[in-house]
């Protein structure tokens, strides 16, 4: 397909002279969509009412489903500077097509808070997305209401050991939860940190005058993490309980998940692309705030130990954990040609603990990991493929809608083009915001055309989405444990 013909009947199309590569092989194959669906699969396809999609020489993967980001998050003085429509269509220029994001627990009821989130999200999403539900606050009102969420699509629940007075729950209500969940099989998603460590440190780096951003990492340490890690898996393994540690970004915890598995149990990891090439010397620099996120930037060798659990299978998914500020947020940036300015990581100029906790990232999580994951040889093409967009669909109850080329499976595919190569930034990365961590960074492979439910979102540097045409994805509880 050399140019998109923007008038063409678009129901039918052939995808034609590629390499299917999937999370178990690779074959040449030709795809068939109908109707949003994937509806034959072999050599040699015919259709002559078929829109006909030339993939000679490229790659045709599953598209990608990053199941952690916040979008429209509220934090501190401002709000994560992505939405539903800016993040999506990130998201697809990278090869994603499904987001799953957190509803935070603002209402006096669950459902109340659902569906607020709900009505902010179906006008602007442009690709498809799911739902987690953040557990902050716990009383016998909340823990009973647990499984009805599971009639409004939702299956996961996230809790906390960190942000005290927050969003924390005590070990003895994570463990409540953890039994709710248990009881109807949904899954746990765990932020691993110490609390009540990180409160006493930042106190004391305050008192001390020590405000920069390097201190961010310094008050959180990593044998905190890991402790944190251990303390959840033995919460899950009391509740018998399935459990999902989010962005794990140390060796210690690595080290405790394979220690859990080991044990027979039913615990899975995630980690995210900022935690494989950046450490706590780049929230030194003149603009560290950028880097700035939680958990923090850790050292070389955790850089080293999360790669190798990626390669051999010990973390089963890569997240982003999207969660975009403006560095500066006093000067506007355009996005689709209009102004816009956010405030951002400037709150924290001279406070580390002001400072917005995220990063951009939707964008880059396929382009990168492709570079420097199977470029490089640490991953294989399947595996690129299981922890960008299968596995996230087996653990979180999308699969095989979602996360597979197989017939039946919604028709979200990325054309993949091995050979080309660009330098990298904020130009190609499309999120809302005014600086990427990767700039300058030269990769070799991206996306060519992106698909969603056999609708061409994105070809070559075109955008073909809009906002309202992303559906809600319920989900199905007691899902797959990798």
């Amino acid at each position: 397909m050399a140019e998109f013909e923007e008038d063409r009947d678009m129901r039918n199309l052939l995808i034609c002279d590629g390499i299917i590569v999937t999370a178990e092989r690779s074959i040449p194959a030709d795809l068939f969509i109908e109707n949003e669906k994937i509806t034959e699969i072999g050599p040699s396809l015919e259709r002559k009412d078929a829109y006909v999609i030339d993939a000679q020489g490229k790659l045709i993967f599953p598209g990608g489903i990053d199941p952690h980001v916040h979008l429209d998050l509220p934090m501190f003085d401002t709000i994560s500077s992505d939405d539903y429509y800016t993040g999506g269509k990130a998201a697809a220029f990278g090869g994603t097509t499904t987001l799953l994001d957190f509803v935070p627990q603002t209402q006096q009821t669950l459902k109340a808070s659902v569906d607020v989130w709900k009505e902010k999200s179906k006008s602007r999403a442009c690709i498809d997305y799911g739902l987690h539900m953040n557990i902050t606050r716990l009383d016998e009102k909340i823990l009973d209401e647990i499984p009805a969420l599971i009639d409004q699509g939702i299956t996961t629940l996230k809790v906390f050991m960190a942000y005290n007075g927050r969003l924390r729950l005590q070990d003895g209500e994570i463990l409540r939860v953890m039994r709710q969940a248990a009881a109807h099989g949904m899954l746990t998603m765990l932020h691993a940190e110490n609390g009540d460590s990180i409160e006493l440190l930042t106190q004391e780096a305050l008192a001390n005058k020590n405000t920069s951003p390097e201190w961010h990492a310094l008050t959180r340490p990593a044998w905190g993490a890991a402790e944190a890690v251990l303390r959840g898996i033995a919460l899950a393994e009391e509740a018998a309980a399935a459990l999902y540690i989010v962005h794990l970004n140390t060796a210690g915890g690595v080290e405790q998940l394979q220690s859990g598995r080991g044990r027979g149990v039913r615990v899975m990891g995630e980690t995210c692309p900022a935690y494989l090439y950046f450490t706590m010397e780049h929230l030194r620099r003149e603009d560290g705030a950028k880097w700035v996120c939680s958990p923090p930037m850790r050292s070389r060798a955790d850089n080293q130990v999360l790669w190798q659990a990626l390669s051999d299978g010990k973390i089963q998914s890569l997240g982003t954990d999207h969660c975009p500020f403006f560095y500066d947020g006093n000067k506007a940036i355009l996005y689709e040609g209009k102004p816009i300015a956010i405030p951002g990581k400037e709150l924290g100029e001279k406070d580390f603990t002001k400072i917005p906790n995220g990063l951009p990232g939707v964008g880059d999580r396929l382009p990168i990991l492709w570079t420097f994951g199977v470029g490089q040889g640490k991953i294989s093409a399947q595996q690129f493929v299981a922890l960008t967009s299968t596995n996230p669909a087996k653990i979180f109850g999308l699969y095989p809608k979602k996360g597979a080329l197989k017939v039946g499976s919604d028709a979200d595919i990325v054309i993949w083009d091995p050979e080309r190569t660009i330098t990298y930034g904020v130009e190609y990365a499309q999120h809302r915001t005014d600086y990427n961590l990767f700039e300058g960074w030269e990769l070799v492979g991206y996306p060519e055309t992106v698909l969603l439910r056999g609708k061409i979102v994105v070809h070559k540097e075109k955008w073909m989405g809009k906002a309202g045409m992303g559906q809600f994805v319920p989900r199905i509880p007691n899902a797959e444990i990798i």
